[in-house]
């Protein structure tokens, strides 16, 4: 099985699609030191997001989420790549700055949120064009 995303920010992903089944705020959501969803109204509290290809059915506005996902990345414990259906600036802001500091960011794509569901729990590779493959 094969899905094509639109690029947003450029790289390649690999990894076990985690697809959250609401939308979820970084900031006093996720913790930025482990990666773990913190948020005690979310389905998903407790899991991870470090070293998972994320995928996000939207967004809980915030505009630290930008701060949040720089020290992800700065602490080792962002996702491998990011999955949104809708750009989301405040959130992608924070991957170009950890990008301008010479720092290993995951790339992020647009693709629906059912599209997004249907992947959970996949083992998926991303392509720099956004060719999402299906492992086995």
């Amino acid at each position: 099985m094969a899905l094509k995303a639109d690029v947003l920010l450029e790289g390649h992903g690999a990894g076990v699609v985690l697809a959250l089944t609401h939308p979820i705020s970084f900031w006093g959501g996720v913790d930025p030191k482990t990666g773990l969803i913190i948020d005690a109204r979310h389905p998903e509290r407790g899991q991870s997001i470090a070293g998972k290809v994320l995928a996000l059915p939207g967004m809980i506005g915030s505009s630290s989420a930008a701060a949040v996902m720089l020290e992800l990345v700065h602490a080792g414990r962002a996702p491998t790549a990011l999955l949104m259906p809708e750009p989301d600036a405040i959130l992608l802001l924070g991957i170009i700055v950890a990008r301008e500091m010479g720092w290993a960011v995951p790339p992020a794509y647009r693709l629906g949120a059912e599209e997004q569901r249907a992947l959970h729990g996949q083992t998926v590779s991303i392509a720099d064009d956004g060719v999402i493959t299906v492992a086995g």
